[in-house]
């Protein structure tokens, strides 16, 4: 009689490659995906950690930079945190000089594209064609008075999207006094909304909701939010207005949506007075969407929400109010005499905030603590207001009206990396006291916008491929690789 086989199958198991495949493969991943194939067990955290596959990362990102035989991951790390943190002299620098000696009231920096804004008029240059020597910059005339908000939001979530290949693009949305909202793709208005009473002061930060339905949120001169649908076809966007919420006795003035929840939109008027909408709520009286109300002390600065918290500077502090509960839950800060800006990071507990000459670095983990914030750095050496900040993981960087100079610091210690010049010559040798009119941050690029006495000038700096170092000292590396929060691939390109 014969024996019947085995019914235990031979199996392979991927840590059954040699470690030399394996790095092989695992050069075709992300930095996300290495994160993730380290923290899965020892001997792939041990193939994620090996040479091989951070020479590749070199290689790739930076080939003319001389490689030492060992240490490499820690070596493209130190690169990496270094070049988003502008720790070197020698940037591409690219000088766009406008016609207009005026303010510049708001400049994106998306993708290879910048845009911005002085009173009516709206302005885009593509980065490359401006590189390579030809006059790209178009002039973007439809509004008639001046422009007050400016937002980007995926062109997946219009009903301008009509391709897969379109899913990576962008359009523009811009708000005015002229009390109407124009939405932009490839360089011209494709709709128009019209409806509030008055200057539409501000726009959501965010789209409302989940899905295929999405809504932009607007605030007006008239104290009315109003929602906007941009699936709806049409230029004019005779249908687009889906509702007016009341309950705002002044101007709104700045508006965010909620982390935890789409529908929520947190806004705040003229007169501090903060309201929390649910937008999905369908009543015929429109102030019954009001979910939650609440007020603070001084004229409002900025408000931005992160998950169940809103932030909200407004006077001389910063307060963090929960809007499951609408009730106050920590001062994280005070600035005397009073806030010029503020920035949060949602993945670390650090807010920054701008004021008279300097700009300040708080720990939210440390003032829960106590019943007088204090900061934990102060950012000093800036003349005049600083209206200008930008935080992200790596990097904080501030600049104001009356400064010539922009200011770069780290983020998690308030330790300075660079200081450069941000406008014409003819307004930094001036005594008028012109500095930044607007400015953006993308990664390892910054633009910013500043005008002189003859002409404006829009200055892109590119840090990603310098190689002189601010300082000859030895850096810390201040973030860790496997942080999840801090890694992408879009920001490793940035």
């Amino acid at each position: 009689m014969e024996a019947e086989p085995s019914s235990t199958a031979t199996t392979t198991r991927i840590t059954d490659l040699n470690e030399d495949s394996l790095a092989h493969c695992a050069t075709y991943l992300s930095l996300q995906d290495l994160s993730n194939l380290a923290t899965t067990c020892k001997s792939l955290k041990r193939v994620a950690y090996s040479d091989p596959i951070w020479q590749h990362c070199f290689r790739e990102h930076w080939p003319r930079e001389l490689l030492q035989t060992s240490g490499l991951r820690e070596a493209y790390l130190k690169r990496r945190v270094a070049v988003q943190q502008f720790k070197f002299v020698d940037p591409l620098v690219a000088n766009l000089y406008i016609t207009d000696a005026k303010p510049f009231d708001h400049i994106i920096l998306d993708k290879n594209d910048i845009t911005f804004s002085q009173g009516s008029l709206v302005q885009m240059t593509n980065i490359d064609s401006f590189l390579n020597g030809r006059d790209g910059v178009t002039a973007l005339s439809d509004h008639n008075a001046r422009i007050t908000c400016m937002r980007l939001f995926p062109l997946s979530e219009t009903s301008l999207f009509r391709s897969e290949t379109q899913r990576k693009e962008n359009v523009l949305v811009t708000s005015s006094c002229d009390h109407s909202i124009r939405l932009w793709w490839k360089g011209s208005c494709q709709r128009c909304f019209r409806g509030q009473n008055g200057p539409v002061l501000t726009l959501s930060d965010k789209l409302l909701g989940d899905g295929s339905a999405k809504v932009l949120a607007s605030g007006g001169e008239d104290g009315t939010v109003r929602l906007w649908s941009l699936s709806s076809s049409g230029k004019r966007g005779q249908h687009a207005l889906k509702a007016t919420l009341y309950g705002h006795e002044k101007p709104v003035k700045l508006m965010s949506v909620a982390g935890h929840r789409t529908s929520l939109l947190a806004t705040i008027s003229k007169d501090s007075k903060v309201r929390v909408w649910d937008t999905t709520t369908s009543s015929a009286v429109r102030s019954s969407c009001c979910v939650g109300m609440t007020s603070v002390p001084g004229a409002p600065v900025d408000v931005k929400c992160c998950e169940s918290l809103l932030y909200v500077a407004a006077g001389s502090s910063v307060v963090a109010i929960d809007l499951r509960t609408m009730q106050k839950v920590i001062t994280v800060a005070i600035y005397q005499p009073k806030l010029c800006s503020f920035a949060i990071v949602p993945s670390k507990p650090l807010i920054c905030t701008g004021g008279i000459d300097k700009a300040k670095l708080w720990d939210i983990r440390i003032n829960q603590e106590t019943l007088k914030p204090e900061p934990v750095a102060e950012l000093d050496g800036h003349t005049g207001p600083v209206t200008l900040l930008h935080m992200d993981p790596y990097k904080i960087v501030t600049g104001g009206p009356e400064d010539s100079y922009i200011n770069v610091w780290e983020t998690d210690t308030g330790a300075q990396t660079n200081s450069f010049i941000c406008c014409p010559s003819d307004a930094a040798s001036s005594s008028s006291g012109m500095g930044c009119s607007a400015m953006a941050v993308n990664g390892t690029r910054i633009v910013t916008a500043s005008y002189g006495e003859e002409h404006g000038l829009v200055c892109f700096r590119d840090f990603f491929n310098a190689t002189c170092a601010v300082s000859k000292r030895e850096d810390v590396l201040a973030s860790k690789f496997w942080d999840p929060q801090s890694y992408s691939d879009g920001d490793a390109y940035s």
